[in-house]
C-alpha cells in the first residue's frame, strides 16, 4: 500500500518566475499511460498487417520435379516439361484432329503431365484399398504432398492432432468423377465421396485430425491463390495458428480440354510464348503444390526455417470487359494497388 502525503511547497519547487515545477512522478505516469495506449493500438493493428511466413513446402510437378529442389534445378537448367499425352490416359488417335474447328476433337494434346498418377500407398493414411480405388487421384496427391510439406516444416502430424490448423485448397477440375460416374453400376459410397471437390480439403483435415477451417476454393486459374489469400486473412485474425495451403490439377479426361480447344485458348504446338508476338495460346499442366504457413512472429518464436514471407494479398474480379475470359487492365491495376497497400 502507499500513503499520500501533503507538504508545503518549498522555494526549490518554484521556477525563478515563481511558477510551480510540474510533478515529475505525475508526468512519468502520464507518459506511461500514453505508451501503453500506443502499444495497445499497435497490437490491434498488427494482426491485420503482420507478414505471413512460409515454413515448409512440397510439390509434384511435370518434368520429374517431385521436390522443391528438383523443381528449382529444372528451372535453372531451362528444361521443357511439356510432353505428348501419356498412353495410359486415353486413345490419342480417337480424340485428335489438327483442324481446330473439328467438333468433339482436340487440336493439341501436349501438356505438362505427371507420371504414375495412379500410384498411391493407402496404408500410410489408414485408408482401405477399396476406398483408395474410389479416391480421385487429386485427393491422393493432396494427402501425399501435404504430409511431405509438414515433414519439411518439421511439424509432426501427430502433434498437430486437435489443433486449430486450417486447410485451404485450390481445385477446379474433377475429371475422375466424370469418368467414374459414366459407369453407373460402379458408383458406391467411396467414389461418391472420393470425387467430391468439397471433400478434398476436408479429407486432409480428417486424416491429420485438424480442427481449423477446411475450405476448397474454385476460382478457376486463381484457385490456389484465392486459397492462399483466405489463409493469410485467417492467420492474421488469429482464427488459425497454422495453415496447409495449396492446389492440385490432373487432366484425366479429354472433355475439359475439348472445351478449351473450342475457345481457341490452347497453343496448337504446346508452347507458351508469354509476352511474345508469336504467342498462340497457353498450355495446360498438372501438378500439386503445398505450402505451410504461420504468422511470422510465431514462426520466429518456434524456431522455424522461414523460406519466404507473404507481406500482402488482395483479390477482386475484372468485372465487365470485352469478353468473359478477357482481362480488364484497370481492375488488375487496382488489385495490385490493394495488394501493395495490404
Amino acid at each position: 500500500s502507499c500513503t499520500k502525503r501533503s507538504r508545503q511547497m518549498s522555494p526549490a519547487d518554484k521556477t525563478p518566475s515563481g511558477a510551480a515545477v510540474p510533478d515529475s512522478a505525475g508526468a512519468l505516469r502520464d507518459a506511461l499511460r500514453e505508451i501503453r495506449r500506443l502499444r495497445s493500438a499497435l497490437d490491434l493493428a498488427r494482426p491485420k498487417t503482420e507478414p505471413i511466413a512460409v515454413v515448409g513446402m512440397a510439390c509434384r510437378f511435370p518434368g520429374g520435379a517431385d521436390t522443391p529442389e528438383s523443381y528449382w534445378q529444372l528451372l535453372q537448367e531451362g528444361h521443357c516439361a511439356i510432353t505428348d499425352l501419356p498412353q495410359d490416359r486415353w486413345d490419342p488417335e480417337a480424340w485428335f484432329d489438327p483442324d481446330p474447328d473439328a467438333p468433339g476433337k482436340l487440336y493439341t494434346q501436349r501438356a505438362g503431365y505427371l507420371c504414375d498418377v495412379e500410384q498411391f500407398d493407402p496404408d500410410v493414411f489408414g485408408i482401405s484399398p477399396r476406398e483408395a480405388k474410389g479416391l480421385d487421384p487429386q485427393q491422393r496427391l493432396l494427402l501425399e504432398v501435404s504430409w511431405e510439406a509438414l515433414e519439411r516444416a518439421g511439424m509432426s502430424s501427430s502433434a498437430l492432432k486437435g489443433s486449430d490448423t486450417g486447410v485451404y485448397i485450390g481445385m477446379s477440375t474433377d475429371d475422375y468423377g466424370e469418368l467414374t460416374s459414366a459407369l453407373h453400376e460402379s458408383i458406391d459410397a467411396w467414389n461418391g465421396l472420393g470425387t467430391m471437390r468439397s471433400v478434398a480439403a476436408g479429407r486432409i483435415a480428417y486424416t491429420f485430425g485438424l480442427h481449423g477451417p477446411a475450405l476448397t476454393s474454385d476460382t478457376s486459374c486463381s484457385s490456389s491463390l484465392t486459397a492462399l489469400h483466405q489463409a493469410c486473412r485467417d492467420l492474421r485474425n488469429n482464427s488459425v495458428s497454422a495453415a496447409i495451403v495449396g492446389g492440385v490439377n490432373l487432366i484425366l479426361d479429354p472433355r475439359s480440354t475439348i472445351t478449351l480447344c473450342r475457345l481457341r485458348a490452347l497453343s496448337p504446338d504446346g508452347l507458351c510464348r508469354t509476352f511474345d508476338a508469336g504467342a498462340n495460346g497457353y498450355v495446360r499442366g498438372e501438378g500439386c503444390g503445398i505450402v505451410i504457413l504461420k504468422r511470422l512472429e510465431q514462426a520466429r518464436k518456434d524456431g522455424d526455417t522461414i523460406l519466404a514471407v507473404v507481406r500482402g494479398t488482395a483479390t477482386n474480379h475484372d468485372g465487365q470487359s470485352n469478353g468473359l475470359t478477357a482481362p480488364n487492365g484497370q481492375a488488375q491495376e487496382r488489385l495490385l494497388q490493394q495488394a501493395l497497400k495490404d
